[in-house]
């Protein structure tokens, strides 16, 4: 028994501290948040790194093709960067509705109907397909931009009105909106049969940089998927930026976020509020599905987002919802669904994207709550 006791008593002597989980009474140090992020990333890398290992493959085999497959060429990076503009604006879109801790999972469907006002213009038709494209296509990102918001203001007035929880509303509505754009592509939009519309005319398709290279012969820019819509993205992210950081209305939300009673003292109208960043969040995710239908598609159909909206939520949490970080942050989950093409399985990255999430959540931890370690007096490990 004493020799059982003794061996206990040295057991705890190896590490004499005990470790206790305490709430910090006061705010997280700056350089916290950038450094958990690139803790989460890395950690989701050896994650996922492990799980490949699991069933058989070269985890850094896997990131290299994946490198190479995203970034390694132009021709890449082009690929790479036409798919983060459309995660551009969904990140943003999430962003804005998050400062206020409002949680909009719905710029999926916000997304959509973007498309489909998008199209409207084209298909209905409001204006001739010989248009100039100084008209044409501002008036699709108009169009866009009011259908998404439309989409952002029905759960927003449902829950300011109502107080209905705008996570169901918004997920319910992601729905309905490839719904309603299923009606018209089986119906009145359907080009012979199928599903999907005829081509768009020229004047009604933003710029690609491939385009840029037939007109003035330029060989190195032949074949690049990257169009103009580029410039409209990280337009919307300064844009959106400044209004959060640097202007009123931008504080107004935040302080919201922070603490609705304080706002509420304050005199801030916050059921305005809540209708107007819901309609804003929805207005920039439904610029994604206009950008995307003008610069990629270049014609109305049903499979245009492998998830635009729901990846939009993780760019906005790694970007710690900063609409200028998400900007980078876009580029890389932009490569990754580039990467998926090039690797088997493909599922990959998607499986990336969610452990990411989960790592993201899990060291967000430690902005609230830090370890405390406290050493064990003598007279306690006897």
């Amino acid at each position: 028994m004493e020799n059982k006791a003794l061996l206990k008593s040295d057991k705890k002597r190896s590490f004499p501290y005990r470790i206790q989980i305490e709430e910090r009474s006061d705010e997280a140090p700056k350089w916290l948040s950038p450094l958990l992020t690139l803790a989460a990333l890395a950690a989701a890398l050896i994650l996922t790194g492990i799980l490949i290992s699991a069933v058989g493959g070269n985890a850094l085999y896997t990131y290299s093709k994946m490198w190479k497959a995203a970034f390694g060429t132009w021709f890449a990076l082009s690929d790479s960067l036409t798919k983060a503009i459309p995660l551009i604006f969904t990140g943003i879109a999430c962003a804005i509705a998050f400062h206020m801790k409002i949680w909009n999972i719905g710029a999926e469907g916000q997304f959509y109907l973007g498309a489909f006002g998008a199209s409207l213009i084209v298909l209905a038709p409001v204006v001739p397909a010989e248009t100039s494209p100084w008209i044409f296509i501002p008036l699709m990102m108009i169009s866009g931009m009011i259908f998404g918001a439309l989409w952002g203001f029905i759960p927003g007035f449902l829950k300011a009105k109502l107080g209905v929880n705008e996570i169901i509303s918004t997920l319910m509505m992601n729905y309905i909106a490839v719904a309603w754009n299923n009606f018209f592509l089986f119906g009145k939009w359907s080009y012979q049969g199928f599903q999907m519309s005829e081509k768009f005319p020229k004047n009604a398709l933003l710029l690609r940089l491939s385009d840029i290279a037939k007109t003035y012969s330029i060989k190195s820019l032949q074949g690049m998927a990257l169009h103009l819509g580029i410039l409209f993205a990280l337009i919307t992210a300064i844009i959106i930026y400044l209004l959060i950081y640097r202007s009123k209305w931008g504080y107004e939300i935040k302080l919201t976020g922070d603490n609705a009673k304080a706002a509420n003292y304050a005199g801030i109208n916050i059921v305005r509020n809540t209708v107007l960043v819901m309609a804003l969040s929805g207005a920039v995710a439904g610029l994604a599905g206009a950008v995307e239908i003008s610069g990629v598609v270049k014609r109305f159909q049903g499979s245009i987002s492998p998830g635009y909206g729901y990846t939009g939520v993780i760019i906005a949490w790694l970007a710690k919802l900063n609409p200028l970080l998400a900007v980078p942050v876009s580029v890389f989950f932009g490569g990754l669904i580039i990467a998926g093409r090039e690797i088997q399985p493909s599922g990959i990255p998607k499986m990336m994207q969610g452990i990411i999430l989960v790592c993201l959540i899990g060291f967000d931890f430690f902005l609230k709550y830090r370890l405390q370690f406290t050493r064990i007096n003598e007279s306690e490990t006897k």
